[in-house]
């Protein structure tokens, strides 16, 4: 047996605590798919591991552990290792597995062998927790495709608990959304103020609750600095170095009388001098200290001084490190009281004392610190420059909010004279939507152009873009392409990724994905603009997402949501895109429960902080959600609430959009003469809007749609034929999802006329389209009667094998829709029986049945599928297993009934 598959760190040498809130936590995780530890050494993974391996094991539930080490790199010794610490549960549950990969390399044959051991941990009835400690030590990828296998793959009473130093290059997206992954991190780990003293007392057999606390603040909970300091504490000898006179406490004043009477008298005047200096600052180090001092030799003493005090916990302590030496922190009474001693001297020393401060933050690039400092030192000028000099930075960073805060200690006339600063301000104006306020700065920065360099014409053109975007205004940017393009050569990184953002944003907008794609690569490694780098990122999502490649834009969209979420506040505009983004994907794929959930608790932020594209889908998205559920008012606020914020800023695109959708709303419910009130609005708006400009041709489209659902509804069927061959004609209806609901359409008014052949190649070329394009909502909600027609003109006999496939996938959508529970009326009744069953099944689950129907043998569907026999294998006994039957004519009858229980049209 390899030695790796033994626990490495005996019991005996570590005391493994029962951490209770911890440990109910984990247990209740133990029907996850997966438990994440992330930490640094000695922050407690394993012993919390080991730990939940004992509770579990007196659960009974069997556990299987791996150490690993740089040795079971690269995957050969991983999976030799791996499949020997589950032999010790089991052995015939890898029996098979283990002859499959014994010297496999190929990826085919290591398919083959997970899928053996995942079909060997599903023999077993009982629970399985595998345990995979210290993962940070591989480096192969393959190592996490397997693991990635077992995560995806593995029956539901199998689980896996992984731990690390860093973050593993693992997809945890859908179970995070799902709720089946539970991931600690250092927070979690660190002891609690009581798990501390208890911890103290098993090591030190007593300790005063005083002491236990102060130990608590100085280690903040990790286990490896209360072990250090118990260590030390157990080589004191009692009463030693530490212990001060009791006094009575009780308010603020007393304790820096405290500290006046009993531990300052204990400092050497070259120390009270140190710490009185110090004071100035919330946090110091060793060179801060000297550079207080003015002395710059004294840095040995000073560090000198600086470690005893700690050692003897003299009310400092070690908060964290630099990149090159340790923090340290008052307490915070005593600081008050040292700052006390400040105020006292002369106003000159005071300054000369923040105006060192602030050259020792200046020189090591914290221009908060130095900023503050320098005002405080009186020296305006300094303030300003430090400002102008950071502003850059802060904007590619999205921290707006210190920006905000820098800017308030500069006067105003200061800011209008200072390019960058007032460049800031702007910017500052356009992301609070205070379009009026960037508009003034703007004309006033454009109305000395002449004064101004290149790069500074250049960051203007910039802001006038960005500026468009944000109040929709396309055409702006359109207009000023040719001149995007002209980049100066010594721009900066966030001009680089500003320019592809907007360069792709108007190759999207014509449906140029190619192009969008090019210029958003060409500015990735562009690493000083962070913000604007995942807002490309988040561009490209929309564009694979224009292009029917869902499944790369749904990963795609998660990973800028997952980013941007660890990056906090200054990032919620782009996790805000990324939310309506991925919205929109599920909701095309027809997850639309998984659309809603990701976006109502999230919807008031996106209104607040994405661009009005994205509100636009946000908003769209979530009404169509509820209409699908029955939920007509719900559906209906969320349009009215669309058409609010676009009147709020007069964003006419988006309110004829908004407009659409609630004369559609209203034709769902019959109410025709409201209908007719908003077609009013509509033919307003576009009068308004004259020329072939962008926003005002898609206006006018709009209205054509509208027109035509009109038409539809109202069975003036030769109407609408002319009103789509108009639109088909003009060339303005991009390909893709309009194209494919225009061809619907059209089908449905031929199919009313009685035209049967025009609707089938109609219908025909509108799955085409959503085929190549990956679209199911946009066919299915053209109409309630699509499924019904799609039965009726597209037989499957009918149809080469990826169109039926296409088809089915259409229909199983439509039937699973007309399932769930509040589905509003327009949805198709089904019976229920067998869609249940048919509910159970995994997406590749229906792929494989799907082509089963088709008479395909295993071996074309795994050609079609591009994976193994043996994983066709296993995906026909699951699905055998959950509809009940034991054959393949079994389970297509299973789902032929489904299909022609369902009524079909009269024609």
């Amino acid at each position: 047996m390899a030695s790796s598959v033994r626990l490495t760190r005996p019991l005996g040498t570590r005391r493994l605590m029962a951490r209770e809130q911890l440990m109910e936590r984990l247990m209740a995780a133990r029907h996850q798919r997966c438990v994440v530890v992330l930490g640094q050494a000695g922050c407690g993974k394993t012993s919390t591991l080991l730990a939940w391996r004992q509770a579990l094991l007196r659960a009974d539930v069997d556990v299987a552990w791996l150490s690993l080490a740089p040795e079971h790199d690269p995957l050969p010794g991983f999976l030799r290792d791996l499949l020997a610490s589950l032999a010790q549960v089991d052995p015939a549950m890898v029996r098979e597995a283990t002859l499959l990969t014994e010297g496999a390399q190929a990826d085919a044959e290591i398919e083959n062998g997970i899928i053996a051991l995942v079909r060997g941990i599903a023999a077993r009835p009982r629970e399985l927790v595998l345990m995979l400690d210290d993962l940070q030590h591989l480096r192969d990828p393959r190592i996490f495709r397997v693991v990635q296998w077992l995560l995806d793959d593995a029956p539901p009473h199998f689980h896996l608990a992984l731990s690390s130093r860093s973050a593993l290059p693992l997809s945890f997206e859908r179970m995070r959304s799902r709720q089946r992954v539970t991931e600690l991190d250092m927070r979690d780990l660190r002891f609690s103020a009581q798990e501390t003293e208890r911890y103290l007392r098993q090591q030190l057999g007593n300790i005063d609750a005083d002491d236990a606390r102060a130990l608590h603040e100085l280690t903040d909970g990790w286990v490896a600095g209360l072990q250090l300091f118990a260590l030390d504490l157990r080589a004191q000898a009692p009463g030693g170095a530490g212990r001060y006179a009791p006094v009575r406490v009780r308010d603020a004043q007393a304790f820096a009388s405290y500290f006046e009477r009993e531990v300052l008298v204990r400092l050497a005047p070259a120390e009270l001098e140190m710490l009185t200096r110090a004071s100035i600052c919330a946090r110091f180090s060793v060179s801060l200290c000297a550079a207080l001092l003015d002395d710059a030799p004294s840095l040995p003493r000073v560090r000198a001084s600086l470690e005893r005090l700690e050692a003897e916990n003299f009310f400092i302590g070690q908060i964290g490190s630099g990149e090159r030496e340790p923090w340290y922190r008052l307490h915070p009474l005593l600081r008050e009281a040292l700052l006390a001693r400040v105020q006292a001297w002369p106003i000159e020393e005071q300054r000369a004392l923040h105006a060192a401060a602030c050259r020792w933050f200046g020189a090591r690039g914290d221009v908060e610190g130095s900023v503050l400092h320098a005002v405080r030192a009186g020296d305006m000028a300094q303030a300003i420059a430090l400002v102008a000099a950071s502003a850059h930075d802060l904007l590619s960073s999205g921290e707006l909010l210190q920006l905000a805060q820098l800017l308030r200690h500069v006067p105003a006339e200061a800011i209008v004279q200072h390019f960058d600063l007032h460049l800031a301000q702007a910017y500052l104006g356009m992301y609070a939507r205070d379009f009026e306020a960037c508009e003034a700065s703007l004309r006033q920065m454009e109305a000395r152009i002449d004064c101004l360099d290149a790069r500074q014409r250049y960051d203007l053109l910039l802001l006038r873009c960005a500026l468009a975007v944000q109040q929709d205004r396309i055409d702006t940017v359109l207009r000023h392409r040719e001149a995007l393009r002209g980049i100066p050569p010594d721009a900066t990184d966030l001009a680089w990724t500003s320019r592809a953002n907007l360069l792709a944003r108007t190759y999207v907008h014509e449906g140029a994905h190619e192009a969008a794609r090019e210029v958003l690569a060409g500015a990735q490694h562009r690493s000083g603009a962070q913000l604007s780098g995942l807002v490309g990122r988040c561009m490209l999502a929309v564009s694979l997402g224009r292009q029917g490649r869902f499944s790369e834009a749904e990963q795609l969209a998660r990973e800028v949501l997952r980013s941007a979420e660890q990056r906090g506040a200054a990032f919620g505009g782009v996790a805000c895109m990324a939310t309506a983004v991925l919205a929109d994907v599920l909701y095309e794929i027809g997850e639309v429960e998984a659309a809603q959930a990701m976006l109502e608790p999230r919807m008031a932020a996106i209104e607040r902080l994405a661009l009005p594209g994205f509100v636009l889908h946000a908003l769209s998205t979530l009404s169509h959600c509820h209409r699908l559920a029955g939920r007509e008012d719900d559906a209906l606020a969320a349009i009215e609430r669309l058409e609010a914020y676009a009147q709020r800023f007069g964003f006419d695109r988006v309110l004829a959009q908004a407009l659409g959708l609630r004369l559609r709303h209203l034709l769902l419910r019959s109410q025709m003469d409201e209908a007719l009130t908003i077609l009013r609005r509509l033919e307003g708006l576009a009068k308004s809007h004259s020329g072939d400009r962008s926003a005002a041709r898609q206006i006018k489209d709009g209205l054509q749609r509208a027109c035509t659902e009109m038409a539809l509804d109202g069975r003036d069927h030769a109407a609408a034929v002319l009103l789509l061959e108009a639109r088909a004609a003009s060339g303005r209806e991009p390909a893709g999802r309009a194209f494919a609901a225009l061809q619907c359409q059209w089908a449905l008014a031929c199919f009313e006329m009685g035209k049967l052949e025009a609707a089938r190649a109609h219908l025909l070329e509108g799955v085409r389209i959503g085929h190549a394009f990956g679209l199911v909502r946009t066919v299915l909600d053209v109409s309630p009667a699509m499924a019904q027609l799609l039965r009726r003109l597209l037989p499957r006999e009918d149809l080469e094998p990826l169109l039926a496939f296409h088809v089915d996938r259409l229909l199983a959508t439509a039937d699973r829709s007309s399932a769930r529970p509040g589905a509003g009326a327009a949805a198709v009744a089904v019976p229920r029986a067998p869609l249940a069953s048919l509910a159970s099944l995994s997406e590749r689950e229906y792929e494989v049945l799907s082509l089963l129907a088709q008479a395909m043998p295993n071996k074309k569907i795994a050609r079609v599928l591009d994976v193994s026999l043996d994983t066709v294998k296993f995906h026909l006994k699951n699905i055998y297993t959950k509809l009940g039957v034991s054959a393949r004519d079994e389970a297509v009858a299973r789902l032929r009934e489904a299909e022609t229980r369902a009524p079909t049209p009269q024609g």
